[in-house]
C-alpha cells in the first residue's frame, strides 16, 4: 500500500458530478489538484455501510471547502451505478464532490488498497498535499466505517505544519521542541 511521502497517483477515469440532465459525467484525473485533498474509497455501491459514509463526507464538504481541501470519493462501479446509486438514494442526491468510477482498478491497485479476497477497494482515506503527496492514509475493513471528524481534525493538524499532541484540535496549542 502506498504511505506517508508518497506521491499519490495520477489516473484518469470517468466521474459522476452532477444529477443534472446532460451534465452527470465528468473526466478526471487524480493528483493533479495542487491543493489539499482528500480521497476516500468504498467497497461497492448499492451497500449498506458506504452511503453512510459517503453522505458524511458530503455533510462535511463546506469543512473540508473552509480549509482550502478538495473531497473525491471512489469505488470500482461505473460512473453510471454511481449515478444511479445517487438517484435512488435520499442521502446521495445532493453530494459536491465526484464520484470518481474506477473501473479498470487502477487507482485502487496503485495504492494498494483492494481486499485480497474479494478484489473491492477497502475503506481507505488518503490525504494529499498541494505537492501530490500522500500525507495521512487510514484504512478500515469492509464492515467497518470510518469517521469523518477524525479526516477533518488530521487536515487541520498537518496544515499547522507544527508539532500536534495526542487529540490535538483546531485552535489549541501545538508543541514546540
Amino acid at each position: 500500500m502506498l504511505g506517508i511521502g508518497e506521491k499519490f497517483p495520477e489516473v484518469t477515469m470517468q466521474a459522476c458530478v452532477s444529477l443534472e440532465k446532460g451534465k452527470e459525467f465528468k473526466e478526471f484525473t487524480t493528483g493533479k489538484e495542487k491543493k489539499w485533498a482528500v480521497y476516500f474509497a468504498w467497497p461497492l455501491d448499492f451497500t449498506f455501510v458506504c452511503p453512510t459514509e459517503i453522505a458524511e463526507f458530503g455533510k462535511a464538504y463546506g469543512q473540508f471547502k473552509e480549509r482550502d481541501a478538495e473531497v473525491y470519493g471512489f469505488s470500482n462501479d461505473s460512473q453510471f451505478v454511481h449515478l444511479a446509486w445517487r438517484q435512488n438514494h435520499a442521502d446521495l442526491k445532493n453530494l459536491p464532490f465526484a464520484m470518481l468510477a474506477d473501473t479498470k482498478k487502477e487507482l485502487s491497485e496503485q495504492l494498494g488498497i483492494l481486499h485480497k479476497q474479494d478484489r473491492v477497494p477497502l475503506r481507505a482515506t488518503f490525504i494529499v498535499d498541494p505537492d501530490g503527496i500522500i500525507r495521512w492514509v487510514s484504512v478500515n475493513d469492509l464492515s467497518v466505517g470510518r469517521n469523518v471528524k477524525e479526516v477533518i481534525r488530521t487536515l487541520d493538524a498537518l496544515q499547522t505544519d507544527e508539532l500536534c499532541p495526542c487529540n490535538w484540535e483546531k485552535g489549541q496549542k501545538t508543541l514546540t521542541a
